[in-house]
């Protein structure tokens, strides 16, 4: 693999990386909620994720999602479900995310950070999206005449790379921003803003259909 193909990749994966998601919003909710070490763990359970994705791929699992019908929208179910999961619990959230009321007693409140990195992996695991992009991406940058495993693990050391930097900057910004949202009447709009998109995200994924070829 040359390095205008690194290059290349390192591009296209950064664009990719930047659109926000279910993972961005993840990490910024995290920020605001518990503060931007504990969006660390979230990211990093992304970050995790995204190494299974790209070794499934690479071992078959993107072609077999695109030919088998029921494996692709059972994949896509439990995706989904999960997102409107989290999505149904910032709706039905009954205390702020951020109240003065709340703030003080925040540390007895906070999930562990195995929570929050399990939640991630399992939101970046449970995404059909993210395996076919895998699977549509890697062949486009592989050298079929090198050996298979070091470039496997360059391109998807750099992906994760980038989607730790993206997700903490995400979160660091969010930070700064909370001083905005520590009234009770913003926090609950934060909180339904939230909720709405976890579920706007797995509804986008409900929509997605089976790319055949």
């Amino acid at each position: 693999m040359d390095l205008h193909s690194i290059l290349a990749f390192t591009l296209v994966a950064a664009i990719a990386i930047a659109s926000p998601g279910p993972a961005t919003l993840m990490a910024i909710n995290n920020s605001l909620s518990y503060g931007p070490r504990y969006a660390l763990w979230s990211s990093l359970g992304n970050a995790c994720g995204l190494f299974c994705l790209s070794a499934a791929a690479m071992l078959g699992l993107g072609a077999l999602l695109a030919s088998s019908e029921w494996m692709f929208n059972a994949v896509k179910i439990m995706g989904a479900g999960y997102l409107f999961y989290l999505g149904a619990r910032q709706l039905l959230k009954k205390s702020p995310m951020l109240a003065e009321d709340v703030r003080a007693d925040r540390k007895e409140s906070r999930p562990s950070r195995l929570k929050l990195y399990k939640s991630a992996f399992l939101t970046a695991t449970t995404n059909p999206k993210a395996t076919m992009f895998f699977t549509a991406l890697f062949p486009q940058f592989i050298d079929q005449s090198a050996a298979l495993l070091p470039q496997f693990l360059l391109l998807t050391s750099i992906f994760m790379a980038l989607s730790l930097v993206s997700l903490s900057l995400y979160a660091a910004l969010a930070s700064r921003a909370k001083g905005m949202f520590t009234r009770p009447e913003y926090s609950r709009w934060i909180s339904r803003l939230v909720g709405s998109t976890f579920i706007f995200f797995g509804a986008a994924i409900l929509t997605m259909r089976r790319q055949v070829a």
